[in-house]
Parts: structure tokens; C-alpha cells; sequence
């Protein structure tokens, strides 16, 4: 039991013998010592000036011949009172360090865009589930749901749409999207907050593209499998936003 606790404390199996040994016979020679616990004279004098720094053992310099004495078990508290100064020291230096090292670091302000993967079987769901999370970010700046809508997305989730905005959108959320006349073809239901500005040029267009807040979302649903892309991001979002703002205020808007 003794032997495992002195493991949790770093001692090694031949510093537990030899310590363990003083402790039982009090001052001992080297050569006896060795004799003891069968070891050479010489990895006894090694182990015995570890053990020394340790704090755990000493010579006994009052006597004629050298002789190695334990020191009383409780001066084992001395070994953490040690640790604990050399902690201290540490913790001294790294904050000096730190201080150096801001002086000369080039600043960075910017986070680590976020990026999902939705394949075909989780995009309806991601769909329901993270329409909370797109509201409460589109609400901290206009409030509107900008972007370009795909009609082969109307036709394989209209089910999807006509949720959000009977019961799934915040009231203060609006939409607004480019898209192409057959995707409004499809749709069949208005709604008064969905506003929806046909694109001359969207016919180059591969997939439906949100920006809801700090998010941008592309869904591809014009071929087989499907799949979502989101990626959180303030910066692209922000100029995301912007050119769809653009391109939205050139349009004609629909009688």
C-alpha cells in the first residue's frame, strides 16, 4: 500500500527501497545499505542524492564515517510545498511571457467560419429544426430572409414552405428572394411577408442560396441526391447579403 502511494508521489521501486530501508533501521552506511537491498555501493550513492534532493533523506555529518539517515515521514509535506513554489515560479514566467509575447503578435479579430453537410435524407429536417436558429439571427439585422430561390426546391419542399410561414417563421421575419417565374409557377399559396422578384439572369443559377443573419445556406436540389451547405459566418454573409440587396433593388417588382 505504502509502495503505491509513493508511486502517486514519483518515486521510483529502487527510491522506495532504499528510503523504505532507512526509515526501518535508522543510520545506515552506504556500503551497508547497499548490502541491505542488495544493490552496488555506486547506484546506492545515485539514488541516495536523489533522495536527498527530494528532502527525504540526509547525511549525518555528526558522525566519523558517513552514514544515511531518513528524515521524519511528515517532511514528505515538503515535496508539495516544493511543487507548489515551482508552480508558483512558473505561473510567474508564463505571465511574463505572455506579456512579451502580446507586445509583438500581430492581432486577430475573426472566428472560424462553421461549416455543416446535410446530405439528402437529413436536409428536410435540418430544414424544420434550424429554422429557430436562422430567425433569431436574420431578426438582429433586418429581419429579411435574402437570397435566390431555385424552382426545383419549390417542387420537392413546398410542404416545407408553407410551414414556415404558417406557423414556423418569427412574425417579424420577411422574405425576400430573386428567383425565376417557373418557381412561382409552382407555388401555389401566397404569402403577405414572402415577397418573391423575378431574375433575368437566374437561369445560370444551380441552387437555392439563403442568407439568414450571419448564415448562408445553399441547398442543391436540381440533381440527384440533394444536399445543404451551411456555413456561419459574419463577414460572407454580410457581402452576401449586400450584392443580393443590389441585384433585389434593380428589379422590377412584380404586379
Amino acid at each position: 500500500m505504502v509502495n503505491d502511494l509513493l508511486k502517486q508521489l514519483g518515486f521510483g521501486d529502487k527510491e522506495i527501497t532504499i528510503y523504505l530501508t532507512l526509515l526501518q533501521h535508522g543510520k545506515l552506511s552506504p556500503a551497508s545499505l547497499a548490502k541491505i537491498v542488495k544493490l552496488n555501493r555506486t547506484t546506492v550513492y545515485s539514488i541516495a542524492k536523489e533522495l536527498a534532493a527530494k528532502g527525504v533523506i540526509a547525511e549525518d555529518i555528526g558522525s566519523a564515517s558517513m552514514l544515511l539517515v531518513a528524515k521524519p515521514p511528515q517532511d514528505l509535506s515538503l515535496l508539495a510545498e516544493k511543487e507548489e513554489k515551482q508552480l508558483e515560479e512558473k505561473r510567474a514566467i508564463i505571465k511574463n511571457v505572455v506579456e512579451e509575447l502580446q507586445t509583438i503578435a500581430k492581432p486577430t479579430q475573426y472566428t472560424v467560419p462553421k461549416i455543416v453537410f446535410v446530405a439528402q435524407d437529413e436536409v428536410n429536417n435540418h430544414l424544420y429544426t434550424q429554422t429557430p436558429v436562422w430567425d433569431k439571427s436574420i431578426l438582429e439585422y433586418d429581419g429579411t430572409w435574402w437570397g435566390f430561390q431555385d424552382h426545383t426546391f419549390v417542387q420537392d419542399y413546398e410542404k416545407w414552405i408553407d410551414w414556415y410561414w404558417e406557423k414556423g417563421s418569427n412574425p417579424k421575419t420577411k422574405l425576400k428572394l430573386l428567383s425565376n417565374e417557373t418557381a412561382e409557377q409552382i407555388k401555389k399559396k401566397k404569402f403577405e411577408r414572402r415577397q418573391i422578384r423575378f431574375w433575368s439572369q437566374s437561369h445560370n443559377f444551380q441552387a437555392t442560396t439563403w442568407i439568414l443573419g450571419d448564415y448562408v445556406v445553399m441547398i442543391v436540389t436540381n440533381q440527384k441526391p440533394h444536399y445543404l451547405v451551411e456555413i456561419h459566418d459574419k463577414i460572407l454573409a454580410h457581402d452576401m447579403r449586400e450584392v443580393f440587396k443590389g441585384i433585389w433593388n434593380t428589379q422590377i417588382e412584380p404586379k
